[in-house]
């Protein structure tokens, strides 16, 4: 019941997102962006529901998509580059180009965070302090940074180390320069784990920080 539930809900945001693009494409150039938002929010949905499981989960997948489809092309080559060459490969911090045009920096816990706490490890400051140089240097990009945690422990206490440690991140990025009002930091606590928590090792791979950019207009 709950998995036709949810495709019954995944398969009304693609009709939304069909409408909007036949909206999109009689509207012509100058309604682009605000038929891209409307297409990413609906797209976003169907995959808030099928991640969250919960009008919740849609909200959640509706907000990212309507950030993202107000974006258009932005070229994230030498950004990317200059994170990678700040240590993110050793430590194995991930800097990934998204289907969505974001730019997510996966941050594990074995660089950033010790198990229960959400003070930052030294070793992943210089990652950050790209990150925060790309912000400057280009005022049109935002982040977004998102904390998690396994399921060990409280809800309650699980869901606010995820926040306390996504602060932690845009806190340091702020101490450096990035104006605050371009940033933003969400707690999800054990939910969208990427792996086992049955496992030491899978726990170890769901604390995580998810660090998102994005741009809000063209450079």
């Amino acid at each position: 019941m709950k998995n036709s539930l949810r495709l019954h809900k995944l398969a009304a945001c693609i009709g939304v997102a069909a409408v909007l693009a036949g909206c999109a494409s009689m509207e012509g150039k100058g309604g682009d962006t605000a038929m891209g938002s409307g297409i990413g929010a609906a797209i976003g949905a169907g995959l808030g529901v099928l991640i969250g499981d919960s009008t919740e989960g849609a909200l959640i997948g509706a907000g990212i998509g309507a950030v993202a489809g107000g974006i258009v092309g932005y070229n994230w080559s030498a950004i990317k580059n200059d994170v990678e060459k700040s240590g993110a490969s050793d430590l194995g911090v991930a800097v990934t180009e998204m289907p969505d045009g974001t730019l997510r920096v996966h941050i594990p816990s074995n660089v950033s965070f010790d198990s229960g706490q959400y003070q930052l490890k030294p070793a992943l400051l210089p990652v950050l302090d790209s990150v925060a140089r790309a912000l400057i240097q280009h005022p049109e990009l935002r982040a977004k940074a998102i904390g998690y945690t396994d399921n060990t422990g409280s809800l309650q206490l699980n869901q606010t180390l995820s926040l306390e440690r996504a602060q932690a991140v845009t806190g340091y990025m702020a101490n450096q320069g990035v104006p605050a009002s371009h940033m933003t930091d969400e707690g999800r606590g054990p939910n969208n784990p990427i792996a086992s928590n049955d496992t030491q090792e899978g726990r170890s791979l769901n604390r995580r920080v998810e660090l998102f950019l994005y741009a809000v207009k063209q450079p």
